[in-house]
């Protein structure tokens, strides 16, 4: 695996996991999931998602990939990063600047989403760090090129990915989700965090 790329299995418990899905579903009552569109052509991703933060990802036919401050459907501000996930940051990306936007995708079973690089920040010195939760799904990483060959990694809930140093700007994607391999979402699928950096420290 390319250098930079940490995995860690089992971080986090069924306690914290449940723990964690219980403050998500309070950030999604605020800022609902809904389904975003690619840029030009406007064709809807297959993931839903929302975010959480002081910014948030997003995508959309006549804005493209970007950040904002705001909710595109409901026009509020995005709700704060859980503490648990700020202290997860702190755990394993020590010494990065604080994150700005935690990204919440939800996969339902039959989702995929295809290799790309995070490179829509102001900063790329921070890592990208991901958390998973419900079904197992097998997650793909390459190099820097597309073309560069890549390997698989099954995550499972609780588990955390970190995207650091020359795996900061990795090609990666989700092959498949393993439907029925946890009980943690009642009615199934897989729900990705991926807490980030954007903008550089003053």
């Amino acid at each position: 695996m390319i250098e930079g790329a940490q995995h860690f299995p089992d971080y986090l418990d069924a306690t914290a996991q449940s723990a964690l899905l219980a403050d998500l579903r309070r950030v999604v009552a605020e800022a609902p999931l809904y389904t975003p569109t690619m840029p030009r052509t406007g064709k809807p991703l297959s993931v839903r998602m929302t975010n959480c933060g002081a910014l948030g990802w997003l995508t959309d036919k006549s804005g493209g990939y970007r950040y904002q401050a705001t909710h595109p459907e409901t026009g509020q501000p995005w709700p704060a990063i859980p503490a648990s996930l700020l202290q997860l940051w702190s755990n394993v990306a020590s010494g990065a600047p604080a994150p700005e936007a935690c990204l919440i995708n939800f996969y339902a079973d039959r989702t995929k989403m295809g290799l790309h690089v995070d490179r829509d920040e102001e900063t790329l010195d921070a890592p990208v760090v991901s958390v998973s939760l419900g079904d197992d799904a097998w997650f793909r990483i390459g190099g820097l090129d597309r073309r560069d060959k890549t390997e698989r990694v099954l995550l499972r809930s609780g588990d955390v990915f970190v995207m650091g140093g020359s795996a900061r700007l990795a090609y990666h994607g989700i092959d498949r989700i393993l439907p029925g391999t946890s009980m943690l979402l009642k009615g199934g699928g897989r729900i990705n965090l991926t807490l980030r950096r954007v903008t550089r420290p003053a």
